[in-house]
């Protein structure tokens, strides 16, 4: 009879031995895992690259590799994974490794199935704990102010720690960062953060109006017409995009900064305006400064507490917690049931190269819920210019290999999109002939 604590659990067993491994097999599928079987080190990477598995059972001495090195492998693919090693010629220096490269048990063949019942029971206890902890600090992150914030990458990890001392501070912020990073939901999270998130958070593009009324909007139009900077009161302002705000609009801004106070259009009273600051760009406000479009003085004022919003290609680990938020939210909003997303769905999202960031993740996330057919999320619900974007990561702790990987990708995507070559090289800023030695050296299929 099945073993109810392993039910729906899922092994793979890395044995070279025909004998043990089918042994092992047939005893784990008796007890209700469902069971997964290789030889070598290749087979065992392959079908944890197709597919997650909660424990893996695998032999030190393997024909192509070693099964320690293995385990650290198989847990840069999938850290939730827990394995257990077994080895004939059992060691304390071979337990030791073992264990420092993070096994979680070691068996001495012959296996006694009793002994590994009861080691797999231990197990899955940890494991429930590992993964309610992980829970629990996930929940006690966003407990802590920061509930809209998704990820636990130490990019992440260590913005957060900068915010929630500039929130504290009641100062003004200066957010910059690439389009579709998040700068207003980074900037809510300052308010939210802050000593007065009581008071209102106030949000303005400053691109998307005709100069008079982007004024009154901020400043005020008479008694009856109130600006933004009176509605936010003690509160926060959240100026988007601020280069792009008029050179006449940086000077009222400036000087509602500097003296906290605004004189709205057609009054002789100035208003009071204590309203915190929040503004962000997307822009080189040097730049703007050098080339004469934004104010030097503004931009002092602004650039005191400055915080880079990093892009989502430098907190790729932050993508499988994304993908679950985004999911969750989008089959509520369609009334779909999508329980995940496959192994390789997510590959293929750590492969690509989101120009648009968390937007553009967010967006592909509700087409692929869209498409879905089955309660996977498979490749092929993604939008089509994302497929041919990314490609699976390379399983390597090579940085000459993993470059030569990521050059690979990048040549060839451009090869695609331009495929004169003379103008693909000037795209690469390479010279012709050099492009033809990458082609030769990179093996890259035309």
């Amino acid at each position: 009879m099945p073993h109810p604590t392993f039910q729906h659990k899922s092994i793979l067993i890395v044995e070279d031995e025909d004998i043990i491994r089918e042994t092992l097999a047939e005893f784990v599928a008796g007890e209700g895992f469902q069971v997964a079987t290789a030889g070598t080190v290749e087979e065992a990477l392959k079908l944890v690259r197709e597919r997650d598995y909660d424990v893996g059972i695998c032999d030190v001495q393997l024909p192509d590799g070693d099964g320690v090195q293995l385990l650290r492998r198989l847990h840069r693919i999938n850290p939730a994974m827990f394995v257990l090693i077994i080895s004939a010629y059992a060691t304390v220096e071979n337990a030791v490794e073992a264990f420092t490269a993070g096994a979680f048990d070691y068996l001495v063949k012959p296996v006694n199935f009793d002994e590994l019942t009861r080691r797999l029971e231990r197990l899955f206890k940890f494991q429930d704990l590992y993964l309610e902890n992980q829970k629990l600090r996930k929940d006690l992150d966003r407990s802590a102010g920061f509930d809209q914030i998704i990820g636990s990458s130490r990019v992440l990890q260590d913005l957060l720690k900068t915010i929630r001392k500039v929130a504290a501070t009641g100062s003004n912020v200066l957010l910059v960062g690439e389009t579709g990073t998040g700068k207003e939901l980074f900037a809510r999270e300052i308010h939210a953060a802050g000593p007065s998130k009581e008071e209102k958070f106030v949000s303005v593009n400053c691109g998307v109006r005709p100069v008079e009324q982007l004024e009154a909007h901020l400043f005020g139009s008479g008694e009856d017409q109130p600006g933004l900077f009176q509605t936010a009161g003690g509160g926060t302002l959240f100026l988007d995009e601020i280069a792009q705000l008029p050179l006449g609009t940086q000077t009222e801004l400036l000087r509602a900064i500097e003296y906290e106070e605004v004189l709205p259009s057609g009054s002789s009273e100035p208003v009071r305006a204590s309203a915190r600051i929040i503004a962000a760009t997307s822009r080189d406000l040097m730049r703007e400064v050098t080339e004469g479009r934004f104010s030097e003085d503004l931009f002092y004022r602004l650039d005191g507490v400055k915080i880079r919003i990093p892009p989502l290609r430098e907190r790729l680990d932050d993508i499988p917690e994304l993908v679950e938020y985004f999911m969750q939210r989008h089959c509520e909003t369609m009334r779909k049931r999508v329980t995940g997303a496959t192994s390789d769905t997510i590959r293929t999202l750590m492969a690509a190269h989101w120009k648009g960031n968390i937007r553009q993740l967010d967006n592909a996330i509700e087409r692929a819920v869209m498409m879905c057919e089955t309660d996977e999320i498979q490749p092929t619900d993604l939008p089509p210019d994302l497929l041919g974007v990314g490609t699976s990561l390379p399983d390597t702790d090579d940085l000459r290999s993993a470059l030569r990987h990521y050059e690979r990708l990048h040549i060839t995507r451009v090869l695609k999109q331009c495929p004169d070559k003379k103008e693909a090289a000037k795209r690469l800023k390479l010279g012709l002939s050099s492009l033809y030695r990458k082609i030769e050296e990179l093996k890259i299929e035309l």
